[in-house]
């Protein structure tokens, strides 16, 4: 895979330069070495046995980042990591699916194990959003709205060629949003995420987790039922965030929105409410839109002229 970093021309980086990115997610982490363009090199993925908690991932995905920049040759100049929660530099808020995961201090942790002055950590989903702004389905659509459905739920915005943070860095935490009733009633994630579906489907004795809920679906009956009012919460309140921020598009990233039927219902639903709709797309990185977005920000860590 080769990807050029578009408008980054004048960040001062040399192709025989090394960017690296790493993804961590609740299932998998991604590592990726890019030359001093962006263009991707070489790239694994592994599992992060989550179960088996923080510090494992972490040393698992450094070791294959170090094994990758060997592998490539050439200087590391600059890092980028994505990561679920809110990052702070002495720990993680909001991120709850890998035990322990609150505790890490991702940026040293890098510069510490590979040696790399410039690491840029951003909440995974902004990069994404960060590498639809650059590369992908927002270069022309402004405001932009990316909605991430992988083992969570969570959303970006993005307005003027930037991704907006908000005031503690939890922008589009719309996982914590209120769902259900009574008040409080329960979390948004908790009814619609990856692995909301997976208990779903456990408790409909449907296998394969949230790929085989969806599947069993395809057909009318209970499966059917069940998905089909999971997603009309999710779709409340992307109505709302839909009013609220009036996107010109709406981009979907992760594993359970490369489900076709989750996809059109959720997009039936928000043509039938929306008095201005956005187009709604699929993002076309598949699996690869945080650690391009991971690469974007460690291309933009390296100063214009050096």
């Amino acid at each position: 895979m080769s990807v050029r970093l578009a408008g980054q021309a004048d960040l001062g980086t040399r192709t025989d330069e090394l960017l690296l990115g790493i993804d961590f997610g609740g299932t998998k982490m991604a590592v990726g070495v890019a030359d001093g363009e962006g263009r991707l090199l070489a790239h694994r993925r592994i599992p992060t046995h989550a179960e088996r908690g923080a510090s494992q991932a972490l040393e698992r995905a450094l070791g294959l980042a170090g094994t990758l920049v060997a592998e490539v040759g050439g200087p590391l100049v600059a890092a980028g990591v994505a990561s679920p929660g809110v990052v702070r530099p002495d720990g993680i808020d909001l991120a709850p699916n890998v035990p322990g995961w609150e505790r890490l201090r991702l940026a040293d942790a890098v510069r510490d194990s590979l040696a790399v002055a410039r690491v840029a950590v951003d909440n995974d989903l902004n990069a994404a959003a960060l590498a639809e702004l650059r590369l992908g389905a927002l270069r022309d659509a402004d405001p932009g709205l990316v909605v991430g459905i992988g083992t969570g739920v969570a959303a970006a915005v993005t307005v003027g060629g930037t991704v907006l943070a908000g005031h503690r860095g939890a922008a589009g935490e719309i996982g914590y949003a209120v769902a259900g009733g009574p008040w409080p009633g329960t979390m948004l994630e908790l009814d619609f995420s990856g692995r909301a579906l997976d208990r779903l489907a456990d408790e409909l004795g449907v296998p394969g987790g949230a790929a085989g809920m969806a599947a069993a679906a395809e057909l009318p009956g209970a499966a059917r039922d069940a998905l089909s009012g999971r997603v009309d919460e999710l779709a409340r309140h992307l109505v709302t965030c839909c009013l609220l921020l009036d996107p010109q598009r709406v981009v979907l990233v992760g594993g359970v929105a490369g489900s076709t039927l989750i996809r059109g219902l959720l997009v039936d639903r928000l043509a039938e409410v929306l008095p201005h709709r956005p187009d709604v797309v699929l993002s076309r990185f598949a699996d690869d839109a945080a650690l391009l977005g991971a690469i974007t920000l460690a291309r933009e860590a390296v100063p214009a002229s050096r």
